[in-house]
């Protein structure tokens, strides 16, 4: 089998309601081959328009890869990495890498008649657990976040996320000063006792600092919110960069930490193993390497007894492979999904994910197990992809 083409297909999920942003996509990737089988995978990046940026990285590999045997797949795994290095192999380039693994993963189990977790060890379990983000839409108070928080539990999910200081909001990818107002603080803390005391102990609340503060600040703040409220982990409590000011905070913070999504490959992974600087790790599929990264950053946390949850704020494809990694792992916690996405993943596919009851139970089809619909692709491909060319390729 060889591959005869790969193709990037950016698109704007909701763009006839608004759903989301103007500024966000989600680049699809499918790879071609000449015995008929078709795999598909996601690079998709946000916000400012970064999916337009990955989609066409993905193109810039295809003449590294027509001609070659799709099976090959960790050859052509460094291969890919390799090919950027005097501009940097991680980041954007394994956001592109990622796509791209994941398709030849998908063509793998196609042409073997096997879903992917059975070929990366076979399971470990029958259905993935998840966390629910994206839940609190036009929450803005301590009682709508509370009465949000009820109704998501009640859907059948036990592990929330959200990120209660809103004042941050504009820093979300803009740190300056890491600072944050008595009353911008006050806020957040009451938001979380509002959600804890109308869920319960037993549901777990899960803090995303979004890599905001500083380290008195990031310090602080997890503290308080542990003592307060009991919350089950602090995320990204300072930008990604530091490693040592993340070792301040971690050995003076008294809630778990967590970081990940915005580290790249298991290099990147290996001193926050080595010295010991979260309690999770957060990789995510479609930024870190693909199907492949992700299986090797588990087996490396595996080693240190580290749980991992990936991370997920992307399109179906990041959803479905990285449940296909966690289905084979020991150390897995829980995969994150975005509540409000679901009607946006299920109308890009042939058939819908099957999410009940706080889990998602991946189909025994090939490969990923369900396609995608790309008709409903065609018709949400963002004009600016469309207006490049780079569609009709």
């Amino acid at each position: 089998m060889k591959i005869t083409d790969v193709r990037a297909h950016v698109v704007r999920p909701g763009k006839t309601n608004n759903t989301l942003p103007a500024d966000w996509q989600w680049t699809f990737v499918t790879v071609h081959t000449d015995e008929g089988i078709t795999g598909w995978g996601e690079s998709s990046n946000v916000p400012r328009d970064t999916s337009l940026l990955t989609g066409a990285g993905v193109l810039a590999c295809r003449e590294a890869l027509v001609g070659e045997d799709p099976s090959d797949i960790e050859r052509l795994w460094h291969k890919l990495y390799r090919r950027y290095t005097y501009l940097g192999s991680r980041g954007f380039p394994t956001t592109v890498l990622s796509g791209i693994d994941i398709a030849l993963w998908d063509i793998k189990g196609k042409a073997l008649g096997k879903p992917i977790y059975e070929l990366l060890g076979g399971k470990f379990r029958d259905d993935v657990r998840l966390y629910a983000n994206g839940w609190f839409e036009n929450c803005s108070t301590p009682a709508q976040y509370a009465r949000a928080a009820k109704r998501t539990v009640a859907s059948g999910h036990d592990a929330l996320k959200l990120d209660p200081f809103l004042e941050m909001n504009p820093f979300h990818t803009m740190y300056q000063t890491g600072q944050i107002s008595p009353e911008g603080e006050q806020l957040g803390y009451d938001i979380v006792a509002a959600i804890r005391e109308v869920v319960g102990p037993k549901v777990e609340v899960l803090i995303d600092a979004h890599g905001h503060y500083n380290v008195p600040v990031a310090i602080r703040l997890g503290n308080n919110l542990w003592e307060q409220s009991k919350i089950g982990w602090f995320e990204e409590p300072l930008p990604p960069e530091s490693f040592v000011g993340l070792k301040q905070v971690r050995e003076h913070c008294k809630a778990p930490i967590c970081v990940g999504e915005r580290l790249f490959t298991r290099w990147d992974f290996l001193p926050v193993f080595r010295d010991r600087l979260a309690d999770f790790i957060m990789p995510d599929v479609t930024w870190t390497g693909g199907i492949s990264e992700l299986k090797r950053i588990a087996t490396m946390a595996e080693a240190y007894y580290v749980p991992i949850s990936p991370h997920n704020a992307q399109g179906p494809g990041q959803i479905l492979s990285g449940a296909h990694v966690m289905m084979t792992v020991p150390n897995f916690y829980r995969l994150e999904h975005a509540v409000s996405f679901i009607p946006l993943y299920q109308s890009l596919l042939q058939e819908p994910m099957n999410f009940h009851d706080g889990v998602i139970t991946l189909p025994k089809k090939p490969g990923l197990g369900i396609d995608l619909d790309m008709d409903a692709v065609r018709a949400a491909l963002d004009p600016r992809w469309k207006d490049s060319g780079a569609a009709s390729t």
